[in-house]
């Protein structure tokens, strides 16, 4: 089951979802559903669909194809992003809580709620309606949850929404965007490629936007790659025939670390053009914010790319908690994502 937004009432109602291994399918149950789906939902799964992003299992992934130089210098041309984990939600675990209560409560009903929510929305609508303990006929039911998640957003109280987490394999992103991405702390847990204990035998770069439909700039920038390479391999030779020698600030007893004191040193050769791979963990607070910021159409382009996919990747898992969202064009080609309840 699933959720479809019943314009006329304000609501969403459920409905079957199927799922194979490489979409989503949300079949429309009304006229208004569809008009919905035409503006907002129909907008962003063909974006979705136009950067080649799949479904696998039910998790979403935009991925970057890999272009090298005529030397052979590989880099890439746009974000990847891959959703690793999302939320699984027991909603009947509580049942042996519900039970505890007065029987005229009619908690224990709240588990046979007929409309399955998205494990993220779950587990969030969950966590806000124990604070009231809203568990009773009188509660907002699932087939609301669209519009009890709004009066959320609207007010400010997003806090429950930081109770689910997603993890991501980002790549195809420079060190100049996970210098900004790393700026975002609360609510988010970042292991990113070590340059220190990585060799240069999978160093790729990343092309900027602006670089790719413009000939001459495009040719600098694989120049540029290319000498950069060339250059850490160099440096990193030189280096290692010291070490060798015996010079004591590249001298280490493991070799790990007589690696890692050449590899140290190297790098700083290396451009912000060079990729720096990352799993990024965050609650949906922090990645509402995220987006927000970073998807904006005053963004620095190349994270706004990575912000946007984040969105894509996040509305296909979970287009309720993420439904508040605009999806829009800019003169440019690219595009923007905003919200009217910002900061929630």
């Amino acid at each position: 089951m699933f959720l479809s937004y019943e314009a006329s009432e304000g609501r969403y109602v459920s409905e079957l979802c199927t799922a194979s291994a490489n979409e989503l399918t949300f079949p429309r149950a009304s006229v208004e559903g569809r008009r919905l789906e035409a503006s907002k939902r129909g907008r962003v799964s063909e974006l979705f669909e136009e950067l080649g992003g799949i479904v696998s299992s039910g998790f979403p992934a935009i991925h970057s194809l890999v272009s090298h130089t005529g030397a052979g210098t590989a880099y890439l041309k746009a974000p990847g992003v891959v959703v690793l984990a999302k939320p699984q939600t027991n909603a009947a675990g509580l049942s042996g809580f519900l039970e505890g209560f007065d029987p005229t409560s009619g908690f224990p009903a709240y588990i046979d709620d007929p409309t399955a929510l998205p494990d993220s929305s779950q587990l969030c609508k969950t966590s806000g309606q124990l604070c009231y303990m809203s568990f009773g006929p009188r509660r907002t039911t699932n087939e609301n949850a669209a519009a009890y998640f709004e009066r959320l957003t609207s007010a400010g109280h997003g806090s429950v929404l930081e109770h689910a987490s997603f993890s991501f394999l980002l790549y195809g992103i420079s060190r100049s965007v996970t210098h900004e991405l790393v700026r975002h702390r609360a609510g988010v847990g970042i292991s990113q490629v070590s340059q220190r204990y990585v060799s240069g035998a999978v160093l790729r770069f990343v092309e900027r936007p602006e670089y790719q439909n413009d000939p001459e700039l495009h040719a600098l920038f694989e120049e540029r790659a290319d000498r950069a390479a060339a250059e850490y391999g160099t440096m990193a030779d030189r280096l290692l025939e010291r070490q060798e020698r015996g010079e004591a600030l590249l001298d280490a007893e493991y070799r790990t670390d007589a690696r890692k004191k050449v590899q140290q040193t190297a790098r700083s050769l290396l451009p912000n053009e060079t990729e720096a791979p990352m799993v990024f963990t965050g609650n949906v607070r922090a990645l509402r914010h995220i987006i927000e910021m970073r998807a904006d159409e005053h963004a620095e382009s190349e994270i706004r790319n990575l912000a946007v996919r984040l969105f894509l990747c996040l509305f296909a898992v979970d287009p309720i908690l993420f439904g508040d969202y605009q999806l829009q064009s800019l003169p440019d080609g690219t595009h923007k994502v905003t919200t009217k309840y910002r900061k929630a």
